[in-house]
């Protein structure tokens, strides 16, 4: 950790990183189809070696899907972890939402008691089925309800829901990951809770963001009147993970999400359908209305909590800008 956070006095905020996964649904994923999974430790390392050969054991490292939940997924969110918790002087909460045994640990009243910050990450396939009860949904209007409280709701991208392969391909081919595959949708918990919510949010495609001319992320573009709560002072960009969503406002969310922050798309990617009419930016960073909430909302991907797709010191700024925004009780 930088110094800068280390010296930082703490707040007392208390914070939840959420995976709202199931893990037996998404470890138990056959290998067999290509469509709609993580990938397996030994895919990985056969995609990218020899960067993922530190995981070759099979004694310590699983080499299926749930090698790589547990030994590159959680990891990369460790950083954010540690630093909320340096900041906070409490350890972040952290909490799967389906475990290995089934058991489900609920977005609920009793979760949310002693919490002021809640990161969702909804990591959670498509496929999995995963979506908000009714008792969580109350759970979260009433933690809005608290004019202090914040949460962001972040999923990840939606790839290949278009069913014609020429679309699927040219998808693929705009990212350039090879180990995505045709079809993979994350984020369902995601759009059931905000739908809910009346802020109905969809998370499509997978778009390769801009760099700038010396590798870094480009700049993105906030509106700074719009960041009541100063989250974006001292950011310049966020991070290149190769494929981020759109997050596009559906319905009623037009009227109650504002848009705070816009990505550019890598002019020199492949062509992408959402590129076609000549857009080249996307909604990377939505906020709730004063007027939607008392508390705060916001929608983004969920690597904007992970430390390994470049822009960390930005993301850093961000994440120290959450845990020591000033009480708004």
């Amino acid at each position: 950790m930088n110094e800068a956070v280390k010296e930082v006095q703490m707040t007392g905020r208390r914070v939840l990183l959420y995976f709202s996964w199931s893990r037996p649904a998404e470890t138990g994923a056959p290998l067999l189809a290509i469509d709609d999974r993580f990938p397996a430790i030994f895919e990985l390392r056969r995609l990218f070696y020899p960067k993922f050969e530190h995981l070759s054991d099979p004694a310590r490292v699983d080499q299926g899907i749930a090698g790589f939940l547990d030994h590159v997924q959680r990891p990369n969110f460790a950083a954010f972890a540690e630093q909320a918790a340096a900041q906070t002087g409490h350890a972040v909460l952290q909490v799967e939402r389906v475990g290995d045994g089934g058991g489900i640990t609920p977005l609920d009243a009793a979760l949310l008691a002693d919490v002021d910050t809640i990161v969702v990450i909804s990591f959670d396939s498509l496929s999995s089925h995963q979506a908000a009860s009714p008792a969580e949904i109350e759970a979260i209007r009433r933690f809005l309800d608290h004019p202090d409280h914040l949460i962001f709701v972040c999923p990840h991208h939606d790839i290949g829901e278009d069913t014609a392969d020429a679309t699927r391909i040219a998808e693929h081919l705009h990212h350039g990951d090879p180990g995505i595959p045709p079809r993979q949708g994350f984020g369902g918990f995601a759009r059931s809770l905000l739908a809910a919510l009346g802020v109905p949010i969809e998370n499509r495609f997978g778009l390769r963001p801009a760099v700038a001319a010396d590798g870094s992320p480009a700049p993105v573009a906030v509106e700074h009147a719009l960041d009541v709560l100063g989250l974006l002072l001292g950011i310049e960009a966020f991070n290149l993970h190769p494929h981020l969503p759109q997050l596009e406002r559906v319905g009623e969310a037009a009227a109650r999400m504002d848009v705070l922050a816009r990505q550019a798309i890598d002019p020199a990617a492949p062509p992408h359908p959402f590129t076609q009419g000549g857009r080249m930016h996307f909604d990377a960073l939505l906020q709730s209305r004063p007027q939607a909430f008392a508390g705060t909302l916001l929608v983004c991907d969920t690597t904007l909590f992970s430390s390994t797709a470049g822009g960390v010191e930005n993301l850093r700024r961000l994440w120290s800008n959450i845990c020591l925004r000033p009480s708004r009780t």
